[in-house]
């Protein structure tokens, strides 16, 4: 028999955004803020501070500090003289596995630059600042070379995490993992089935024989989010996976994500995207069309 190699299917809901390097003077500080996504912290010369509740964490250079979605914080100059350099950028993944192992191994303290885990996430923001500072290259080229350094880096990190599992002090037991990955898993089984009734919270945590208010508290300390914020995230995934297919009608696409009608859908989508879903159909049939250039075929 001839080998076949079958290709798994990618849906990619990567998100990079607030991303800068930035050298600020003594005595410099940071407002209170929270984030749905995680932050990244990478010192380059000079000590910052993070206050986060009532703990103060202070690193230096070679220093990473990845803070976990939801988390409020502080950040200031730990010097009142001396100016600081830092590289920092807020991210979003579709992996939950790999979301809730940065939270339970890593997040919220200080990674030391003699970690390889500090290495690589240094090396990562270091390649994506020189591309993004680059003249030579497009805008489009430098997202795509951004993407692959970020997905190298997070490739990196999923092997490397499972070695300090029993190493940190785990943020949840593997009963709450257990507990937040089943009620994803309904979440997602019913967006999928389009399926309305199982995305109400009360009932899937009744199916689990758990309390909503335990699923809750649960599934936002495994995987930073609430089930509500993950349940946006899911219809807006599949809302824009749907868009781009040109058989389906805004009507039934409203439908399909468990909207009540096609004016609701049409508002939360714009809430979403900051574009109503026509517009957003507009613009992936752009950049679908296929111009000509040099007598070959090329994708705007």
């Amino acid at each position: 028999m001839e080998k076949f190699v079958s290709i798994p299917a990618i849906e990619s809901s990567l998100h990079i955004f607030g991303g800068h390097m930035r050298t600020v003077p003594g005595g410099w500080s940071f407002f209170e803020q929270k984030h749905q996504a995680f932050e990244l912290m990478c010192m380059v010369e000079g000590h910052q501070t993070t206050t986060i509740g009532n703990t103060e964490i202070t690193y230096g250079p070679g220093d990473a500090l990845f803070i976990s979605p939801g988390t409020l914080h502080t950040n200031y100059n730990t010097s009142k003289s001396e100016k600081m350099t830092y590289i920092c950028f807020h991210f979003n993944i579709e992996s939950l596995q790999l979301k809730s192992e940065i939270i339970s191994i890593i997040a919220n303290d200080v990674v030391h630059a003699n970690n390889e885990i500090a290495q690589i996430a240094i090396k990562a923001a270091k390649a994506i600042i020189v591309i993004s500072d680059s003249n030579d290259i497009s805008l489009v080229e430098k997202k795509l070379l951004i993407q692959i350094e970020f997905l190298k880096f997070l490739h990196s990190l999923l092997l490397i995490l499972p070695k300090y599992k029993n190493q940190s002090h785990a943020k949840y037991s593997e009963r709450e993992a257990q507990v937040a990955r089943s009620i994803a898993m309904s979440i997602e089984t019913a967006i999928e089935n389009t399926n309305p009734e199982g995305l109400n919270f009360g009932l899937i945590c009744k199916s689990h024989n758990i309390s909503s208010g335990y699923g809750h508290r649960v599934f936002k300390k495994v995987y930073g989010i609430t089930p509500l914020h993950f349940i946006e995230e899911q219809k807006y995934r599949k809302a824009k996976l749907l868009l781009g297919t040109p058989e389906y009608s805004i009507e039934q696409i409203s439908y399909m994500i468990g909207a009540p009608d096609q004016s609701s859908f049409s508002k939360q989508f714009k809430k979403w995207s900051g574009l109503t879903p026509s517009k957003y159909q507009q613009q992936i049939n752009h950049k679908r069309k296929v111009s000509s250039l040099k007598e070959s075929g090329y994708f705007e």
